[in-house]
This record gives C-alpha cells, structure tokens and sequence, in this order.
C-alpha cells in the first residue's frame, strides 16, 4: 500500500519541481518533471501540464507513495482557468478537490521567502515580475506581463534581445562582426544558423523554449563578447527597475532576487546591486516546492488565511 504524502510542485515554463513530504513537514522525496503553464485554454499547454503531472505522479508511485493534498504554484495560473487546472489536477494524480490549492508560481516564490508584508521579491525566470503581498493579503504587482508586451530581464527577454542584436549586426555589416561568439552560442542551440531555422524555433516555440537560449548569451559572454554582457548588463537594471518600482508605491522593504536569471553570469546580479546600492537586497534561493508541501503539513501558520485571498493575480 502507499504511503500518503503531501506534494508541492513549484510549475515553470522550462522545468517542474516537485517535493513529497509527510505530516510533520520532513521530506520523503523530491523531484523534477518538464515544465508547463497555467494557460489550458490552449490545448497544447494542457497536453504540457498533463504530461508533467503524469511523470511527477509515475515518479511518487515508483517510490512507494501517492498524494493526499497538493499545493502548487503554476506559471501563467489565473483565476479564469482555476476550476479546469483543479480538476485536471485532481484527475491526473487522484486527489479531492478540497486537498488541492493552486496558486501563481509568484505568490508561492514570496511564500517561500517572507511572511505575509515583510518584502519585496523579483522573480526572474522565463518571464519576470515582482510582488509585494501585504498582511490583509492584497498585493503590488509590477511587470509579468509577458514577452509579447514587456518581461524585462527575464531569460526570454535576453534570449529576444540577443537575436535582435546579432541580427542588427548583419543587416548593417553582412556580417556578425564583433559578436561572432554571441552568434556561434545561439545558433548552436537553436540548432542551425539558417533564418529557417531561427523563425522556427522561435515563432513555433512556446515562451519557456525562447527562454532557454538565454545560456547561450550566457556562454557567450563567459567568452568576453561584448553584446552578450551588454545585454545580461541591461538585464540586472530592468530587474533593478521592478524592484524600484514596487519601493516606489510600497515602501522600503528588503529586496530579495529569484530565479534561474540570476545564475546566467555574475554581471546581473553585480548590476542590480549597482542600481539599488542604498537599499537591502540579495538574491535568494529558498524551496518554493518544499513551502508548498509545507503548507498542508502545517507549517507557514501566517499564510493560510492570506493564501485564502490571494493565490491569484490575474
């Protein structure tokens, strides 16, 4: 028979982590699945998000154990697509829908990281956005509109940013000259050099395989290009500028940096503390997976009735 556990998943566009723990809050397992969205009223990002609850449901039952609650934060979740992720949860990984509480990946990385009013975070990942969620569970949010519309600093915005470059570049020289490195690293993992193979992996992809190129600028400027740190540079200061925009309508509050961004190269995070040099900040890299299955386990007391207001903020 197995053994039931509370989950957390922690759902991003290029990645799917996932934490098993039992009553007490210790944990059991913990793995990791493909990414996915919130954005099922689109059939190929439903497919996404079932197959990733699929693989971490396979995984819990390899080990012995099945879920008896589950907490998640989902990239792209809103209040509009609520009832549909619930049941598709449910459905996929047997669980009641009174044991299911899903929320914006957002509102789960600032559970992992303050109590309710205490800070200010920047995530920056696929996309970028940062929140304040106050005592009374109302909240600021800046920015996490998408690469469509903004997403400044975040992996898809370096990733967009360098082939708008690159291909600047050649349209005005016929060449790639002066960022040969940024455009041998992109091309390398787009998987040709052709402008067919660039259009395809682009306006054919979803936004978390856009996102992945980003190492590849990162390489690149490990290399010494000077585009490539130009463009992570730019980076840290449009994530500055979230943070200093919630300073602005918040308050001075500590200022904590998330997300697979900051880990890109040493001169995004050197930039944002640049630009916020008179305030608190640091980059942080708390559980957001182990806080979610922590939750039904009866830790974070302070955030059970916040979470009640605000789990969505779409």
């Amino acid at each position: 028979m197995s053994r039931l556990v509370h989950l957390g998943l922690d759902v991003g566009g290029t990645a799917s982590r996932w934490v098993a723990c039992d009553d007490g809050g210790e944990v059991l397992a913990r793995g990791q699945a493909g990414g996915a969205t919130g954005h099922i009223f689109n059939p190929a990002e439903k497919e996404r998000l079932s197959l990733a609850l699929g693989a971490i449901g396979k995984s819990l039952a390899e080990a012995g154990l099945a879920a008896k609650s589950l907490t998640a934060g989902i990239t792209g979740y809103g209040s509009a697509v609520a009832v549909d992720v619930k049941g598709l949860a449910g459905q996929v990984l047997g669980i009641e829908p009174d044991a299911i509480t899903i929320m914006d990946d957002i509102v789960l990385a600032y559970v992992a990281n303050f109590a309710p009013g205490e800070g200010h975070l920047v995530a920056a990942g696929t996309g970028s956005v940062g929140l304040h969620i106050a005592q009374d569970g109302s909240f600021v949010r800046v920015g996490g509109r998408g690469i469509l519309i903004d997403d400044a600093g975040s992996g898809s915005w370096i990733a967009l940013k360098a082939l708008d470059q690159i291909y600047r570049i050649l349209d005005h020289t016929g060449s790639f000259a002066g960022a040969e490195a940024l455009a041998e690293q992109m091309f390398a993992e787009i998987g040709g050099n052709r402008w067919h193979d660039v259009r395809q992996f682009i306006y054919a992809g979803d936004r978390g395989r856009i996102g992945s190129l980003a190492v590849a600028v990162a390489r690149a400027a490990e290399a010494g290009d000077e585009t490539a740190l130009a463009i992570l540079r730019q980076a840290g200061g449009e994530l500055a500028e979230l943070a200093k925009a919630m300073l602005s309508r918040v308050g001075e509050r500590p200022i904590r940096f998330v997300g697979g961004v900051l880990q890109l190269h040493p001169v995004i995070l050197g930039e944002i503390n640049r630009c916020l040099d008179r305030h608190a900040v640091r980059s942080a890299n708390a559980d957001a997976a182990l806080a979610a299955a922590q939750l039904r386990a009866g830790r974070h007391q302070a955030w059970n009735e916040v979470l009640a207001v605000t789990s969505s903020l779409a």
